[in-house]
């Protein structure tokens, strides 16, 4: 979101295990037909992960820009950026830039340090005003920084302004394929929740929806008192354990929901979704608040990450992929219908039904098994 607001245009993921290669090759493909500079933010450290921001630079050939914090460092910068640069043979990191820097002088030593071909960009300041908050999951949601765009405007007037660093232009190669998926949800209306609640939204599930035929109509749970006119209900991952007051006030749109939810129409909740589904949550701060009331159990944040991972599950019409990354801890007596499988040995989350509810702690990429979503979302699981 913050990506979005700083660019002026559409982010998608680009993730190998999620999205596939075939599709990370087409996302690139498009992108480089409007944009004359693709950025790819990497996660976590280069490295990190399986598959990893270097592999997916390595798949396409993408050249490295290593922003590396330099705050409580001189020449270690230099050889911190050696060692990146010639972990892998397949990853050709061009340039490096040092964040969070004490002045011009602390700015030269790191400059200075640097060894082999791989250039200096340039430096950031230590400012507190370029700065963005933090909370657990992450950076706050770009909505919710009031002075957003001035904190973007402040970074880029300290980035250095010559472009003499950036490397020659990388072609893509056209995908091998388009898909043409079927039009499985033609006729079929999802309510999407979308509010400060609930924001995690992967781009291209909606775009994945309105291809497979869906027409969406975005809701409030915190601020409207009902649903839209749907056939379906898709209640994506949030931050529901910040707004447990209103949730739980807004007693007409919880009674909306279980209404959906007994006339037997298909929902799907993820992460914050589900939590919002239970019958309390409790934001481990001493506020415990009543939900909807859907499924059995409660919720409860803890201080400390309890998962982080890749999620695959074998599905009714394919095998979806996605991640889970949460802090609450789940009590609930159903017991899981499907179970995930994490590629890298992790804890796999569980699929929890309840009647026309299929609830998880996955954050689904739908693209991933677009037949699979499509009988979610027109029938349920088993409701056929």
């Amino acid at each position: 979101m913050i990506l979005e607001r700083a660019s002026g245009a559409s982010v998608h993921q680009l993730d190998l295990f999620m999205c596939g290669e075939e599709q990370c090759r087409r996302l690139l493909y498009e992108a480089a037909l409007d944009a004359d500079l693709i950025l790819v933010e990497g996660v976590m450290g280069l490295f990190d992960g399986n598959p990893s921001a270097a592999d997916l630079a390595a798949r396409f050939g993408l050249p490295v820009l290593a922003v590396v914090d330099g705050s409580a460092m001189a020449q270690t910068f230099g050889a911190l950026v050696h060692g990146i640069a010639s972990y892998r043979a397949d990853v050709r990191v061009v340039a490096a830039l040092a964040n969070r820097v004490a002045g011009e002088r602390h700015a030269e030593m790191l400059r200075e340090s640097l060894r082999g071909s791989v250039q200096w960009v340039g430096a950031l300041a230590r400012d507190q005003q370029i700065a963005f908050p933090e909370r657990h999951l992450g950076l706050m949601q770009a909505d919710e920084i009031i002075d957003l765009d001035e904190r973007i405007e402040r970074a880029a007037v300290g980035l250095p302004q010559s472009a003499e660093w950036v490397p020659a232009p990388v072609k893509f190669a056209a995908p091998e394929n388009s898909p043409n998926l079927p039009r499985l949800l033609e006729s079929v209306r999802i309510a999407v929740a979308r509010d400060a609640a609930f924001g995690f939204i992967y781009p291209a599930n909606l775009d994945c929806l309105r291809a497979l035929g869906a027409d969406l109509a975005f809701f409030s749970p915190l601020a409207d008192r009902g649903l839209p006119a749907c056939d379906a209900l898709w209640l994506p991952g949030g931050y529901p354990e910040l707004h447990l007051q209103r949730l739980s006030e807004n007693r007409p749109m919880a009674d909306a929901v279980r209404a959906h939810h007994g006339a037997g129409k298909p929902i799907l909740a993820e992460c914050g979704g589900m939590l919002y589904c239970l019958e309390e949550l409790d934001d481990g701060k001493g506020a415990c608040r009543p939900m909807a009331g859907l499924m059995p159990g409660r919720a409860i944040m803890q201080p400390r990450l309890a998962a982080l991972g890749l999620q695959e599950f074998d599905m009714p019409g394919g095998r979806l992929r996605g991640h889970s990354f949460h802090y609450s801890r789940l009590e609930t007596s159903l017991a899981p219908c499907i179970g995930a499988r994490n590629p890298n040995g992790g804890a796999g989350e569980a699929f929890f039904r309840q009647g026309s509810l299929l609830a998880s702690y996955a954050h689904s990429y739908f693209p991933s098994a677009p037949e699979a979503v499509a009988a979610l979302f027109a029938c349920g699981m088993g409701n056929c």
